[in-house]
């Protein structure tokens, strides 16, 4: 291991579907029973390039539902998201089933948890421009200087609006301006409606409208291109027709719409204005690989051209939600990111199946860590484990996430007997090195604490965990595989880097978080999982400490420490 592993992971339509990138503000190197999160040198902040199977720009619900589909196929997936979702003005949501009602926001940070559930990464941050390599993935540059390699890329990025030049309708819109009767009219129905058109499609909804209010009056602000038919119908059903320009939209004191001033001077009394906006693919990042947006066949704005499985024009980068299709609301926004998910999966799954491979996402991106030629961590045992293991008798012990394998060896020099594990190959051929220089025996052993027998059949009389974690999964299956390793009268010791500091939030304009905590279970988690269990578990210490003298890195100042001793029978 090293001396101490840093940051281990450490760490506007309401009904429209929300999308936006991410942005961040840690930079620690992160260790699991994969590897460890560690500062990688001195520099405050130094940048990383992480590895996954697929990313995914844009963490709304069809960038959050082809995540969940992903990680569930047991594909490394880390969704980047820069919190400007389309809908952000909107307080409320309709038209999903099962959520009627809900803030969009409920529903993203419900999604956010299943997804990470499944070991998927949700990370605040910005995706700055994206680039095939030489060898067919994908590199994406991040704010921050970092960067994320992906062998498949979902851009789900939504749709920028680009509102009329109308006074007041930016200050309203979400609220009192809408614009989709699917996401709003229920709200509005019975009052009195504006609606303000200014595109050839904008009489599009008005029938809708019609049937919700009595009290509509359309305005034609911009008549160029209208179906005088359509106009002539709507008039001879009873609907007021205003063939003037709109001067600005007005509000009363309490800031709600209170009516429409026509550049005439007229006022045209109203609760709520419903008037189209011009919409724009949010596709700059996907520019360095040619691919450009398409004209909507409405007229009214472009989008990013899919073929039935969600992949562009670019192979390997694929689209879903209101990039592809303004018209989709919250719910089939989310179904087409499911759908197009699974497609990713086939396509992951097709290239596997010709490689006679079945490779790992989490894998690839710690072999890639440890894949250069310059030593990652300093070489040091981290400060406590030698404090609180200087006490115990050696015995066997497993240390797991081994990374570089300075605390193993540590072990191995004072006299226990060390299995030392990892999920990177390059990371135990370090230890290996190293470990006959010195002359030492130790055994390694490569695994993924989420394998169905990690560790096999053997229990430890210590089992070590040093600023390192796994991927979570629903059944807690690393977790039941790491307590199930200690022997009765054994000793847990988990030291996790005390991670509060990466609540505060951070710009995604300047900076991307590189790992997501969430996804990986924590000592938290641990610790509930033995106070669940008093009759199998004694919990010696648990507590939050300054971190001993020496680390090279200064990102984290206090530790987590858990220690406790499985009950003997």
């Amino acid at each position: 291991m090293s001396e101490h592993p840093e940051g281990r992971h450490p760490a506007p339509s309401e009904q429209h579907e929300a999308h936006g990138h991410e942005g961040r503000h840690e930079r620690h190197r992160h260790e699991t029973v994969h590897g460890r999160h560690e500062h990688a040198g001195h520099a405050p902040h130094p940048t990383v390039e992480r590895h996954c199977d697929v990313a995914v720009i844009g963490g709304s619900a069809a960038g959050l539902a082809a995540a969940l589909q992903l990680s569930r196929q047991r594909r490394g997936v880390i969704v980047i998201d820069d919190g400007t979702p389309r809908n952000a003005p909107a307080a409320h949501m309709h038209g999903y089933l099962g959520h009627e009602g809900a803030a969009p926001t409920t529903l993203t940070g419900i999604g956010r948890a299943e997804v990470r559930s499944y070991g998927g990464e949700v990370l605040p941050g910005r995706v700055l421009a994206v680039r095939r390599r030489e060898d067919g993935r994908f590199r994406l540059d991040l704010t921050g200087g970092h960067a994320l390699v992906a062998r498949r890329v979902l851009a789900a990025t939504g749709l920028t609006d680009e509102l009329p030049a109308i006074a007041g309708v930016a200050e309203g819109w979400g609220r009192g301006v809408v614009h989709c009767p699917f996401c709003h009219g229920f709200e509005v129905r019975d009052r009195r409606l504006v609606q303000i058109v200014t595109h050839p499609m904008g009489l599009h909804p008005t029938p809708l409208l019609r049937h919700l209010t009595e009290r509509l009056t359309v305005v034609l602000h911009d008549p160029a291109g209208l179906d005088e038919g359509a106009v002539g119908a709507l008039a001879a059903s009873g609907v007021t027709v205003e063939r003037a320009e709109v001067g600005r939209v007005r509000t009363g004191p309490d800031g709600e719409v209170s009516g429409v001033e026509l550049t005439d001077g007229r006022v045209l009394e109203a609760d709520a204005v419903v008037v189209g906006a011009r919409f724009h693919a949010r596709i700059d990042a996907l520019t360095p690989l040619g691919l450009t947006a398409t004209p909507h066949p409405s007229g009214a704005g472009e989008v990013l051209a899919v073929d039935p499985r969600g992949e562009t024009a670019v192979a390997g980068v694929y689209a879903a939600g209101n990039v592809t299709d303004p018209s989709l609301q919250v719910l089939p926004a989310a179904a087409q990111g499911s759908q197009v998910g699974a497609m990713i999966a086939f396509s992951l799954a097709e290239e596997d199946l010709k490689a006679a491979a079945r490779p790992s996402g989490e894998e690839a991106d710690w072999d890639h860590r440890y894949g250069g030629t310059e030593r990652t961590w300093s070489g040091n045992p981290n400060g406590t484990l030698v404090h609180e293991a200087t006490g115990l008798t050696p015995g066997r012990a497993l240390e797991v996430g081994t990374g570089e394998g300075a605390d193993a060896l540590w072990l191995a020099e004072r006299g226990w007997k060390v299995t030392a594990t990892d999920i990177s190959g390059n990371a135990l051929a370090r230890v290996r090195a190293e470990a006959d220089r010195r002359g030492l025996d130790v055994e390694l052993l490569r695994a993924d604490a989420n394998a169905p027998a990690p560790f096999g059949t053997a229990t430890y009389d210590l089992v070590s965990l040093q600023y390192g974690s796994f991927k979570r999964t629903p059944d807690r299956r690393g977790l039941r595989g790491l307590l199930a390793a200690v022997a009765p009268g054994g000793t847990l010791l988990v030291v996790h880097h005390d991670l509060s500091p990466l609540e505060e939030p951070v710009d995604p304009a300047a900076q991307t978080r590189v790992y997501d905590p969430e996804a990986f279970v924590g000592v938290e988690e641990i610790a509930d999982a033995l106070a669940a269990a008093p009759e199998a578990w004694r919990v010696e210490l648990h507590e939050t400490r300054p971190r001993p003298a020496g680390a090279a890195s200064t990102h984290h100042v206090s530790d987590v420490v858990l220690r406790a001793v499985r009950r003997a029978d």
